[in-house]
């Protein structure tokens, strides 16, 4: 059985999370036309959209950051073409185990049902691990659904990935995860109507803005500032008490994976476009995620180098003070040399 009871229809029907299940799992969408989010994959006529409309049974990897709806479209999937879900996460699941799912669900096939195997984090299994699943997804007796956060390209098993279609998620807009806290606000079946609470819109975008983009963060925030507000015995979610919720905002980053790679690349080219307040927001992004400093120092200095040159030849002899200083202090005094260099950069012909 799958996570779905059946209706007398035959239709795959998802079960409502319990009462005591946390906002966001209790808000999860059952339906596409309840869906937020990822239009260039599921507006009429895009690619997912097309493939699930007409029960294309091919494997598929989800890419992208938390909270945008890997796992819910995997069971969107499951529910539209009546398949059998069975959901593991590579964190807390061995291969051995899942290996005998396959194989059950392989027999199953020759009964005419159909099994989606849902892995999360399939990037954590080694390439050997991912191995396993070759001949059952060649065969066709599962479906697979991977969800990554780390790029397919580097992570996944170049034959495995092969036998799948890979699909890009982005992160949600603001305006999108307003919407969905404004719906979990005034749901009385799933989300927190009950409470008749009313929320100030400032209190709303705060969460919204924090959340960058992961529904799940912003359904958390905005579950603990209702509870917040219950308590004090209020009827609306301020924002003072929103910002109690929140605490400090997520910051998308990873020191070897994607997002490594990409906020680095982000502060080359706000140097190259001459915009040092968005270097200075790239620099202090990567001083709050901890990366190491001499790593961005040695990029500072490249920069130096390759970006400005001759243009400036005292670039080089100032950026490479800026690193000999931030060791010598070390964070996070040293950190304002080495902001003070990113500035001159910005600034040089």
């Amino acid at each position: 059985m799958g996570l779905f009871n059946t209706s007398p229809l035959g239709n795959a029907l998802p079960a409502n999370a319990p009462a005591y299940a946390p906002l966001a799992e209790r808000m999860r969408p059952h339906a596409l036309a309840e869906f937020t989010g990822q239009e260039h994959l599921l507006a009429p006529g895009k690619p997912l959209r097309v493939e699930i409309e007409s029960d294309d049974s091919t494997s598929m990897i989800f890419w992208g950051p938390p909270g945008v709806g890997k796992t819910t479209l995997a069971k969107i999937i499951a529910h539209v073409t009546q398949a059998s879900f069975i959901e593991f996460s590579a964190v807390m699941s061995g291969i051995k185990e899942i290996k005998n799912v396959m194989v059950e669900a392989e027999k199953a096939a020759q009964f005419g049902s159909r099994t989606i195997l849902f892995i999360d984090e399939i990037h954590r299994f080694n390439k050997a691990q991912q191995d396993a699943f070759l001949p059952y997804v060649e065969r066709g007796t599962i479906r697979l659904i991977g969800a990554t956060t780390e790029n397919p390209s580097f992570e996944i098993n170049a034959a495995l990935l092969s036998r799948c279609r890979v699909y890009t998620l982005v992160a949600l807009t603001e305006p999108q995860i307003l919407a969905l806290l404004r719906n979990a606000l005034t749901d009385e079946t799933r989300g927190l109507g009950s409470m008749h609470l009313t929320a100030d819109d400032d209190a709303l975008n705060m969460i919204a803005s924090y959340a960058s983009g992961d529904a799940r963060y912003a359904y958390n925030a905005l579950e603990v500032a209702a509870k917040l507000t219950a308590d004090r015995k209020l009827g609306e979610i301020t924002e003072e008490i929103a910002g109690t919720a929140l605490q400090q905002r997520v910051l998308l980053y990873d020191k070897k994976g994607e997002q490594h790679y990409d906020v680095i690349s982000a502060l080359h080219k706000s140097v190259r476009n001459s915009d040092a307040d968005a270097a200075l927001y790239w620099l202090g992004r990567m001083f709050a995620a901890g990366e190491d400093p001499m790593y961005i120092a040695r990029r500072v200095v490249r920069m130096a180098v390759e970006d400005i040159g001759l243009a400036a030849p005292e670039a080089l002899n100032l950026c490479l003070s800026a690193r000999d200083a931030l060791h010598f202090l070390g964070p996070p005094e040293g950190d304002l040399a080495l902001a003070q260099a990113v500035v001159y950069l910005a600034l040089a012909p």
